[in-house]
This record gives structure tokens, C-alpha cells and sequence, in this order.
């Protein structure tokens, strides 16, 4: 039977809500960091805008990505990788801010992953209606370190399934400064987002914004 909380509501930056074994939501865990975090998005944002990519059938994604770290996420009709390079300018990735490496590593500790080394940050713009469809992250080398996925502005429901796309799946309501984070025997989990709706955020507008973060090389 599928546990829902999409009643949740925002609580105390300690709040720490399990979702599985090694699953869990930090509510409010980087709120205090939220301003800067936007104001460094918007700054990678002049270096690398963000875009809809292609998936390998050809369908263009609503989510607009852009990266930044070692190496950054891509995707077209040959497939997802990762590349050392934007491919749209043949420029190195804007590096990972420090504070932000920081911000991850507190995160993935506050959930029982120590010594957390993010190399990699995706940068994913949700204008107002657009979703991720249940996946799950496997493109990356370690498939044990864990996701930290932080959100800013627009609240969004996140879905959390099991290790089948068919599994139930757990509706949790994200809000700004939420941080999620799944790893070790939770990690293949499936996992999206559903449409963003609702009232526009006042720091960004009609749109969420999501940093995830990933151990890939």
C-alpha cells in the first residue's frame, strides 16, 4: 500500500522525515543558504542557460538543465551521459561553487551519508506545468553515494517509488529549502516530480528550481 504525505506541511529546518531505510526529507535544511543559492544560480545561469534536452525516443523535456562540476549531465537522441563540455557551446562546465559542495556534504551527513563527495550539481528550471516523469538516476559511476536534491522557489510533489517503476509511490510536498536525500540501498529508487502549479513563489517567480547533487565520476 503507497504511504502519502502530500500533507505535510513546512516545519523547522531540524525536521527530518524518513521516506525509506535511507531515504529521508530535511525540511527546511537549507533555507538559510536560499538567497545565495539564487543569486549563484543566476550568475551560472549568464554562463550556461539552462534548456529543454532531448530524450533518446526524440520527445523534447519540459524541465529546462543546465550543470555545474566536473562534468555535466546531458541528454539527446543518442542517449544520457555525462560530458566534460557543454555541448551546445564546447565550454567547460561552470565549476561547483565551494558553498555549495559544503551545503551538500551537510545535508548528506545530517542523513546518515558521511564523507559525501559531490562532483557534479544539475541545475533544473521547472517553469510553471512542467514535470519529470518517474526515473531513475543510474548514469553515474557510484550507485551507492547518495542524491541530495535541494528545492528553491515554487512548491512542487515529489514522487518517490520503489526499485520498479510499478512500485507504489509516496507523494511528498516539497517547499523552499526543502532538501531530499536517498542513497546506498535506496538509491535506484524511481523518482520525479509532478507538474508545478499553483501560487508563484517571491523570490522566483512562476517557477521551481531544483539543485541536484551527484557523486557521477
Amino acid at each position: 500500500m503507497s504511504f502519502t504525505a502530500d500533507l505535510f506541511e513546512p516545519a523547522d529546518a531540524a525536521e527530518r522525515i524518513p521516506l525509506a531505510a535511507q531515504a529521508v526529507l530535511l525540511r527546511g535544511f537549507a533555507l538559510p543558504q536560499a538567497e545565495q543559492l539564487l543569486r549563484d544560480i543566476a550568475r551560472l545561469h549568464a554562463q550556461t542557460p539552462p534548456r529543454c534536452m532531448q530524450v533518446p525516443g526524440g520527445k523534447t523535456m519540459s524541465v529546462g538543465i543546465s550543470n555545474a562540476g566536473a562534468a555535466g549531465w546531458t541528454s539527446d537522441t543518442r542517449g544520457y551521459r555525462y560530458t566534460a563540455t557543454d555541448p551546445a557551446s564546447g565550454n567547460p562546465w561552470p565549476a561547483l561553487p565551494e558553498s555549495w559542495k559544503v551545503l551538500a556534504q551537510s545535508a548528506a551527513q545530517a542523513a546518515g551519508f558521511a564523507g559525501y563527495e559531490p562532483d557534479v550539481c544539475l541545475i533544473n528550471e521547472y517553469p510553471m506545468g512542467a514535470r519529470m516523469g518517474l526515473h531513475q538516476d543510474r548514469d553515474e559511476r557510484d550507485l551507492q553515494a547518495p542524491i541530495v536534491s535541494v528545492s528553491l522557489g515554487m512548491s512542487a510533489t515529489f514522487q518517490f517509488g520503489g526499485l520498479r517503476r510499478s512500485d507504489p509511490v509516496q507523494r511528498v510536498l516539497l517547499h523552499h529549502g526543502d532538501v531530499v536525500v536517498w542513497g546506498g540501498a535506496d538509491r535506484l529508487r524511481y523518482h520525479g516530480v509532478l507538474a508545478v502549479r499553483g501560487e508563484p513563489h517571491p523570490q522566483t517567480g512562476a517557477r521551481r528550481l531544483n539543485l541536484t547533487f551527484r557523486k557521477a565520476l
